[in-house]
């Protein structure tokens, strides 16, 4: 079965390590058939002061030729040019326009802040750790991502890690269920894709993301389904891709939808 894997970062993130070299290497190692390049949208200094989070803006144009030059080293890979944005609701500082997302053909859209607070952040964890704040934290994050989730006039094509909330292992004291109805039926509403993105079983949750119950969700609600690892290191490019198929076929799917480097979309079965 094909191994696809639609979401990665490399050296052009202050966070994450290797080139696009050679993670295109890496994933002719491993025997993808297709690697989407999703480098973290360029944010603030607001947001990243210290350029750690994102891309740098300068550094944009020669993330594009990189990946052209894997394109032309490895053929037989189909590399699709993508980014990584980041919903930050009503405290939106950029102006980003159509024509500076063009060259994205895959968009992924993330929800690492709340009203500000990076709460994925493990220098950060601390508001974890106040009386109530898994609560708190969790309704507002189910908020925000249902409200990035459903609206269809953001330009992007894909929710990922649906409830990385659950990252540092902190559960609300009420049932998800009901969140988990709710997000599928904000992913339907803005005809949206998911992801199941295999680092969170490297995280203290110690499943993917999303959790089962959610992934059952999105499966009822109809919602289409594709693959990243999160890969921050080449030496994760092809991790527990075929676990997430597993995964995607206990919660009801038949079927990986890949992004293409054109911008369409494409399925395979899963076995």
């Amino acid at each position: 079965m094909e191994l696809v894997n639609t979401h990665c970062h490399c050296v052009y993130s202050g966070h994450g390590i290797g080139t696009i070299a050679e993670y295109a290497d890496a994933a002719a190692a491993a025997g993808l058939t297709t690697l989407a390049f999703t480098e973290h949208y360029p944010l603030s200094p607001a947001f990243d002061p210290e350029e750690y989070l994102s891309m740098r803006p300068d550094l944009v144009e020669l993330y594009l030729a990189e990946i052209e030059e894997a394109r032309a080293a490895h053929p037989e890979i189909e590399f699709v040019v993508g980014t990584e944005m980041d919903y930050l609701g009503d405290l939106e500082d950029r102006a980003i326009a159509e024509a500076d997302l063009a060259p994205f053909r895959f968009r992924l859209l993330s929800v690492h802040f709340i009203d500000g607070w990076a709460f994925d952040d493990p220098a950060q964890r601390d508001r974890w750790e106040e009386e109530g704040a898994p609560d708190a934290i969790w309704r507002r994050y189910g908020e925000l991502w249902c409200a990035a989730a459903s609206d269809r006039s953001l330009p992007y094509d894909c929710m990922s890690h649906p409830d990385l909330a659950k990252k540092f292992g902190y559960y609300p004291t009420f049932n998800l269920e009901r969140l988990y109805d709710e997000m599928a039926e904000a992913a339907r509403a803005g005809e949206r894709m998911v992801e199941v993105n295999t680092s969170g079983g490297y995280y203290a949750c110690a499943e993917p993301f999303p959790a089962p119950g959610l992934l059952a969700a999105f499966c009822r609600a109809g919602i289409p389904c594709t693959v990243g690892c999160d890969s921050h290191d080449p030496a994760n490019i092809a991790r527990d891709i075929e676990r997430a198929y597993g995964l995607m076929h206990a919660a009801g799917y038949r079927t990986v939808t890949v992004p293409t480097a054109t911008g369409d979309r494409r399925s395979i079965t899963i076995e």
